[in-house]
């Protein structure tokens, strides 16, 4: 079972390291970047970007949930109650993630990436992208936190 529980939880960690990468970068490069393009730019650009992140980003993000929640039963499963106990921590904050990005982020993607497809610069890109940039602070700290959490499930594992 130990085994099992730390090869879940590396998957987990590397899949969810990939998405907490990305947003990361979104936030210290991406953000301050885009303050300096035009509202065309920004959105053939950031609607380029959002049409495959949409369609390649959730490949590794279902992989990370559902490797996390499995380490959380296994663990449990298994007796390993501060294994089970994190990854149950971070599995939460993946779902908390999950409904931000939902909720604030995705429909962002949506409108910019319909005008970039459409040839058109959306007549609110500023006001989308500062919808979308309001959270993205948010995301990377419950992706900090749920891959915090993971660590210590792979070392209480």
């Amino acid at each position: 079972m130990e085994t099992l529980v730390q090869t879940l939880a590396v998957v987990a960690t590397m899949a969810n390291a990939v998405v907490y990468g990305t947003d990361v970068f979104s936030a210290i490069v991406q953000r301050p970047a885009l303050a300096h393009v035009d509202d065309a730019v920004l959105t053939s650009t950031m609607g380029q970007i959002h049409r495959f992140g949409d369609r390649r980003m959730p490949v590794p993000g279902v992989f990370g949930l559902l490797a996390t929640v499995a380490t959380a039963v296994a663990a449990g499963f298994g007796g390993r109650v501060t294994a089970a106990a994190a990854a149950a921590v971070a599995a939460a904050a993946l779902v908390v993630w999950l409904a931000v990005y939902n909720k604030v982020s995705a429909p962002v993607n949506k409108e910019l990436t319909d005008a970039a497809l459409d040839c058109r610069t959306a007549p609110n890109a500023r006001g989308l992208q500062r919808t979308w940039d309001s959270v993205i602070n948010a995301r990377v700290v419950l992706q900090a936190v749920a891959l915090g959490a993971m660590c210590v499930a792979l070392v209480a594992s």
